[in-house]
């Protein structure tokens, strides 16, 4: 049993479980992506038969591992019918998006992911977003640095990742969602400054390309919804500890395993080199787009 007064000594041996399971998981997406699988729940919120597979393989082997009475756990596909109370207040919690990208994988672009974190007190300090289709999973602890773990051929290779150093907004490639779209976000991205607009499916696919220096910065706005906690919370952790920075537009942290696991609002990663402008340029522009629409 690990000793939650004393959890950090331990993250080590943790962290080393969650990216098994985080390769196992992405091993399960891979084998339905070339082969089969069923679509379960059409719509914008699709569900597939990979999703609910990777879900069970995940909670199964991190439950078997941790156990329930010291690690509460929130994941998309099981929290609907979950009691509230088994997670909230619990300062301990695994939060978990099976397959993040649902409708590029079904689509087979190769932009989906695997999201797992642990939270305590409502801010994450370890994450594994697995990307199988690129055959790597980064990680990250709290204070501990992001890395990148590649597997080809047999073989493994680690290495740390860092955000780009660029300081100029007009220089800064931007990535946005391809699906979650509405003409209010439309508009946001056609006034934003960047170099280049590149829309990537997975959350994890974005942060990862933030990550790897080929994007600086992430731009998400909530409509009639709003991406969750799962979306969020494995890729926050990996771009921070990379020297990014991962906020709301007003500079405030985002907290995770609340009574509404919803990020509403606009949500603004970079590389941190001039966040608190770009975070004000958005707000700016916002402004001015309902100044007008209430015209």
């Amino acid at each position: 049993m690990f000793d939650l007064d004393t959890l950090p000594q331990d993250l080590a041996e943790i962290l080393a479980i969650a990216r098994s399971i985080g390769w196992g998981a992405a091993e399960i997406l891979l084998t339905a992506q070339r082969t089969s699988f069923g679509v379960e729940q059409a719509g914008e919120s699709p569900v597939t038969t990979a999703d609910l597979a990777a879900n069970q393989y995940i909670l199964d082997n991190l439950q078997a591992t941790l156990g329930m009475q010291d690690f509460a756990y929130l994941s998309e596909e099981t929290f609907q019918s979950q009691p509230i109370a088994a997670r909230l207040d619990r300062p301990w919690v695994w939060i978990i998006d099976p397959l993040d990208g649902t409708k590029d994988f079904i689509n087979r672009t190769g932009e989906y992911a695997v999201h797992i974190a642990l939270a305590h007190q409502g801010r994450p300090v370890l994450a594994i977003v697995a990307c199988p289709e690129q055959d790597k999973l980064y990680y990250a602890t709290l204070g501990g640095g992001a890395f990148v773990e590649t597997r080809k051929a047999g073989a493994s290779h680690t290495q740390p990742v860092k955000v780009s150093t660029k300081n100029q907004p007009e220089e800064m490639t931007i990535v946005a969602s391809r699906s979650h779209r509405d003409q209010r976000f439309d508009q946001l991205m056609q006034q934003f400054p960047g170099k280049d607009q590149r829309q990537v499916g997975s959350v994890g696919g974005k942060i990862a390309a933030i990550v790897e220096r080929q994007a600086d910065v992430y731009i998400s706005l909530s409509g009639k919804s709003a991406p969750k906690d799962w979306d969020f919370a494995a890729p926050e952790l990996i771009l921070t500890e990379a020297g990014g920075k991962f906020t709301h537009f007003d500079g405030s942290p985002l907290l995770y395993n609340q009574k509404d696991v919803s990020q509403w609002g606009g949500i603004l990663v970079s590389n941190g080199q001039c966040h608190q402008a770009l975070c004000d340029r958005a707000e700016k522009i916002l402004a001015d787009i309902d100044r007008e629409s209430d015209l």
